[in-house]
């Protein structure tokens, strides 16, 4: 279960939470623009924009979970099981499988037009990267700094879907989040007026009685709708640590806490990792379940000419900022930074 987001300040900012019960090894991965993407079925890219994201690499080729490019486009993919449908080869549209997705779009798109028109032609290929990792169900929130699209590969085609919410969750489709939307319009971050029985002198007996009603659970239609009331709510400054700590804050009003839902026996999901990316400059930040304070990774201080893939791994023990570090005892500190 994941939620993604699309927000802009001065700056426009795309992320997501991931939040399984399991993880490989995923990397902030930088593609350069002369990596070779080889394609299953359709045309390799030798040379385009240069990508910067999480991905698990495997055989060379960066899966990505979610991805921005150097041009502002960013595409996230968020579990869809149930839902979304692969097709057989086709003889009359682009045969680009659901893991080549993200590449294949954000290597050539630098708009959500551009997007449009290229997943206009595509067919979703039934095709497993490998016998040991099969396609995931997925739908995708894709966004620039002007507007946010949702594509979903249903049973009867292919849905895009114009996201002015800007947010998308997991199950159900799309469609279905917007007209549960409509169920909120009462909720609000201003105080609650008497309309019950306005004769008699009710009184708001704390802060926040207007949102009553927003759900608090985990799944994925409430997450929707708080992640959506969080957003469209929010009040945010223009500097980027104002808009990057905003961001995780709208993503935090979402996250997964161990213990919380139970996957099989003994498991539990979480937020593996959360993102913000500036579209803008290309700053990829993220912070895991383990480590949470924010680490970034830059894009611009890579070579985005060359041809090789540069990754680093998450971060993922807690690394805490003592104050007052002088006076620690080092011994006592090993996952500290001392001022």
């Amino acid at each position: 279960m994941c939620t993604a987001v699309s927000f802009k300040t001065k700056d426009h900012y795309f992320g997501r939470n991931l939040d399984l019960d399991y993880s490989y090894d995923e990397t902030v991965t930088i593609t350069p623009r002369k990596y070779p993407f080889k394609f299953r079925h359709v045309k390799n890219l030798d040379e385009h924009y240069a990508i910067i994201g999480v991905a698990y690499v495997a055989d060379g080729f960066p899966l990505y979970y979610d991805a921005v490019n150097e041009k502002g486009l960013g595409m996230a993919g968020l579990n869809f099981p149930g839902n979304a449908v692969w097709s057989p080869m086709s003889k009359t549209k682009d045969n680009v499988t659901p893991f080549e997705l993200t590449p294949w779009i954000l290597g050539q798109c630098g708009t959500v037009d551009e997007a449009r028109a290229l997943l206009e032609r595509v067919n979703a290929l039934n095709e497993n990267f490998s016998g040991k990792l099969p396609l995931s169900p997925l739908h995708w929130l894709i966004a620039d700094e002007e507007k946010s699209l949702t594509a979903e590969f249903l049973a009867d085609g292919l849905k895009l879907s114009e996201n002015p919410v800007g947010v998308l969750t997991n199950n159900p489709p799309f469609e279905f989040h917007m007209l549960n939307l409509a169920g909120y319009m009462q909720v609000s971050a201003n105080a609650p007026q008497n309309r019950i029985c306005p004769e008699i002198p009710l009184h708001a007996y704390s802060r926040g009685m207007g949102a009553m009603g927003l759900p608090g659970d985990l799944s994925s239609a409430s997450r929707f709708i708080k992640a959506a009331f969080t957003k469209l709510n929010s009040v945010c400054g223009d500097s980027e640590p104002e808009s990057v700590g905003q961001f995780f804050h709208i993503l935090g009003a979402v996250a997964q806490q161990r213990g919380c839902v139970r996957v099989g026996s003994s498991g539990y999901e979480i937020t593996i990792y959360s993102s913000c990316c500036n579209t803008k400059t290309g700053v990829y930040y993220y912070r895991t379940y383990g480590n949470s304070r924010i680490c970034a990774v830059d894009m611009h201080r890579e070579n985005l000419n060359g041809n090789v893939l540069i990754s680093y791994p998450l971060l993922k023990e807690e690394n805490f900022f003592v104050q007052n570090g002088d006076d620690f005892p080092e011994s006592e500190m090993p996952f500290c930074c001392k001022i």
